[in-house]
C-alpha cells in the first residue's frame, strides 16, 4: 500500500468548467482508437494538419531507379526534412539509421515488377509492420482494373482488417485500372472506395477538379508527385492540391531526381506547412540552391 504520510486530499476538480474535448486535426478521424490517433498525429502535423511524405518505394517494382541507386547518398541526407517515409522493409532495414526517428509508412504489398504486370499483389505479414514500428501501412487499389481491381481490393480490406486489430492505419494507394482515365469522375471513385474499405489516407493524383476529389473523400489525401518536371511545376502542383483540399504530399522524384533535393524538399515543406505560393517556394528553392 502507498505511504499515507504526506498525502493530499483531491481538491482541484475545475467544477464550472467542462472537459474538453479532443478536435482532432486529421480528416476523418475523430472516431478511431487512440492508438491510430497518435500514429496519424506522427504523420500529419497537429498545428498545419499537414504531410510531406518523402517516397523512395519505386525500387520495389522498379528496381535502381535514378536518384535511388544509393539510398544512403541520395535519401539519408533528406530525412530530416521529411515529416513521414514511404519506403519498403527492405530498404528500411539496410539503408535508414534506425535513430532517425521519423514516422515510416511502409510499402505493406508487393507482387509484380514493371517486366510484366503490375498489381498482382500480397500482403507482408502485418506482424513486420509492427516491427518495424510503421506508422501505417500502404497498399495498392487498382480501380477499374478487370483482372486486378478485386484482388487489390480484397488486399485492402485484408490490411484493413489487421491494422484495426493493431492500431495501424492503412494508406490505399489508387492504381489507374485499364478501364479508367485519369480524370476526377475516377480519383473521385478510387479514392471513395479506399474510404468506404476502410482506408485512413488516400494516396492519389492531382487532376483537373480535384477540389471535387478531396471534398468527397471522407478521409486525408496525399499527394502523389509522379514524374519528374521542372521544379517550379512540381511547386505549382504542391501548392494547387492543398488550396484545392489535400492534406499533404507524398512527392519522390520530383525531390531525389531534383538538381538540389535537400533544398527542393525544404520548399516542398514550406508550400505544404506554411501556405507559401509556388513562385515563393521556387525562390526558396533558388536560394538554398547557392
Amino acid at each position: 500500500m502507498p505511504d499515507m504520510e504526506g498525502f493530499r486530499e483531491a481538491n482541484n476538480f475545475g467544477l464550472g468548467q467542462a472537459q474538453a474535448v479532443d478536435n482532432f486535426h486529421v480528416k476523418g478521424a475523430s472516431n478511431l482508437p487512440w492508438g491510430m490517433k497518435d500514429r496519424l498525429s506522427r504523420i500529419f502535423n497537429p498545428k498545419s494538419g499537414k504531410a510531406v511524405l518523402l517516397a523512395f518505394d519505386h525500387g520495389f517494382i522498379m528496381g535502381p531507379t535514378s536518384g535511388l541507386e544509393r539510398i544512403d547518398l541520395s535519401i539519408v541526407p533528406l530525412l530530416e526534412y521529411a515529416d513521414c517515409l514511404m519506403c519498403t522493409r527492405g530498404i528500411l532495414q539496410s539503408s535508414i539509421p534506425a535513430a532517425t526517428n521519423k514516422p515510416v509508412c511502409l510499402r505493406s504489398d508487393a507482387g509484380s515488377s514493371i517486366l510484366t504486370e503490375l498489381n498482382r499483389n500480397v500482403l507482408i505479414d502485418v506482424e513486420d509492420a509492427i516491427r518495424y514500428n510503421a506508422s501505417a501501412m500502404a497498399v495498392m487499389f487498382a480501380a477499374g482494373d478487370e483482372e486486378r481491381e478485386a484482388i487489390t481490393a480484397a488486399n485492402l480490406v485484408k490490411a484493413v482488417d489487421l491494422g484495426n486489430r493493431y492500431g495501424i492505419p492503412v494508406m490505399g494507394v489508387t492504381a489507374v485500372g485499364k478501364q479508367m482515365a485519369r480524370d476526377a469522375r475516377y480519383f473521385a471513385l478510387a479514392s471513395r472506395m479506399c474510404a468506404e474499405n476502410g482506408a485512413s489516407i488516400v494516396k492519389t493524383y492531382y487532376c483537373e477538379g480535384f477540389e471535387r476529389v478531396a471534398a468527397t473523400c471522407p478521409v486525408p489525401i496525399v499527394i502523389a508527385g509522379g514524374k519528374k518536371v521542372p521544379e517550379l511545376d512540381a511547386l505549382k502542383l504542391c501548392y494547387n492540391a492543398i488550396q484545392d483540399g489535400a492534406a499533404g504530399v507524398d512527392m519522390g522524384r520530383n525531390v531525389f531526381q531534383s538538381e538540389h533535393p535537400a533544398a527542393m524538399i525544404q520548399a516542398v515543406h514550406a508550400v505544404v506547412h506554411d501556405g507559401i505560393t509556388a513562385e515563393q517556394g521556387y525562390e526558396m528553392y533558388q536560394d538554398l540552391s547557392k
